[in-house]
């Protein structure tokens, strides 16, 4: 027999948080008649924690704006159970779109497409495309079947914060502003998906993820290109195309291996100005630079890196850091993901 659905919080301040790993029946039919009736939901997928709305009311998606602060020219991505699911979205399906669907999902990978008239406009930010995506993680999928609706879900935080990977950052960033999150546990990926425009002569990455640019080439037997960031109000096709992104409350500095020298003089000088705060880092190999009082190791290849990076920025921005040092990762194509989202949070 099922547990009851989760009761509202006492505290009108703090989100209904519900461990969702054992997929109990009861817990997740509630959170999808919660998306059916127009409410949010934030939810784990592989990458990151979403924000979860019905994707094709047009309402319940701007109280994911609302919530988040985000700008309308910033689309969301429609998450979906099936291939079935992304089509009925789509005016089109490419033989490119079902050989990379048949590949890489579920998975991280956002494929932008021409979509319906049933999609909202401001899902789509009022451009003709959509990002489809069948998210790998069994709470999702469990949700999106129990809906029976695509549920659009950018990354459960503010907008330009540091996106969650387990349901506590969800709660400490979003608060009230989300009544209910599952908790499906620590992400596995850690970074948002690639997502690859379709609806464009050339195959485009608009943001770089965990599916790499060669895993593309070579799924789809061609070479794809690669877009630049986008700058002002205009729409974007995509979410992860603004310049800062993805970025903690403390000040980042980023550096190279080269420059360590550089660092250690600069934080000197720092100091004979009293410059408040204690100064932590995130780097793949210790560096000598006394100054620094909390480090975290990260893995030195881009997976386990991309897993645990922003848990590491949120754990320094909930100690108070007044000032991270962030080692960039290597300009290999391997790293592109990473890089991307290192750059961003240091802008």
């Amino acid at each position: 027999m099922g547990t009851e659905p989760p009761a509202p919080s006492a505290d009108p301040r703090t989100p209904v948080v519900v461990d969702a790993r054992g997929l109990d029946a009861a817990i997740i039919a509630d959170a999808a008649a919660r998306i059916r009736a127009g409410h949010l939901v934030a939810f784990p997928t592989e990458t990151v924690y979403g924000l979860g709305a019905n994707a094709l009311d047009a309402e319940a998606v701007a109280r994911i704006f609302a919530a988040k602060g985000r700008p309308s020219y910033n689309p969301v991505i429609a998450h979906v159970a099936d291939v079935a699911g992304a089509r009925a979205l789509v005016t089109d399906w490419p033989e490119s779109a079902a050989r990379l669907a048949e590949r890489f999902w579920p998975g991280p990978l956002t494929l932008v497409l021409p979509a319906r008239d049933v999609v909202p406009s401001i899902v789509r930010a009022r451009l003709p495309s959509v990002g489809v995506r069948v998210p790998d993680h069994p709470v999702a999928l469990a949700l999106l079947r129990a809906a029976a609706r695509p549920i659009a879900a950018p990354s459960a935080n503010r907008f330009t914060e540091i996106s969650p990977t387990t349901a506590e950052h969800v709660a400490r960033g979003l608060g009230s502003r989300v009544p209910l999150i599952l908790d499906g546990g620590p992400t596995t990926v850690g970074i948002e998906s690639t997502v690859l425009d379709l609806s464009t002569a050339v195959p485009t990455i608009l943001r770089p993820g965990s599916i790499t640019t060669a895993m593309l080439t070579e799924a789809l037997g061609r070479d794809v290109a690669t877009a630049e960031s986008m700058r002002g109000d205009a729409p974007r096709p995509a979410p992860g195309m603004i310049e800062r992104h993805y970025a903690p409350r403390a000040d980042v500095w980023l550096f190279d291996a080269t420059d360590v020298g550089d660092v250690v003089a600069a934080l000197a000088e720092r100091q004979t100005r009293q410059v408040p705060g204690v100064v932590g880092a995130i780097w793949r190999r210790p560096h000598a630079i006394p100054e620094v009082t909390r480090v975290m190791r990260l893995p030195d290849d881009p997976i386990g890196y991309a897993r645990d990076f922003y848990a590491a920025l949120h754990e320094l921005d909930a100690e108070g850091t007044a000032l991270i040092l962030l080692e960039r990762p290597p300009e290999l194509p391997e790293w592109a993901g990473v890089r991307d989202r290192v750059e961003r949070a240091a802008r």
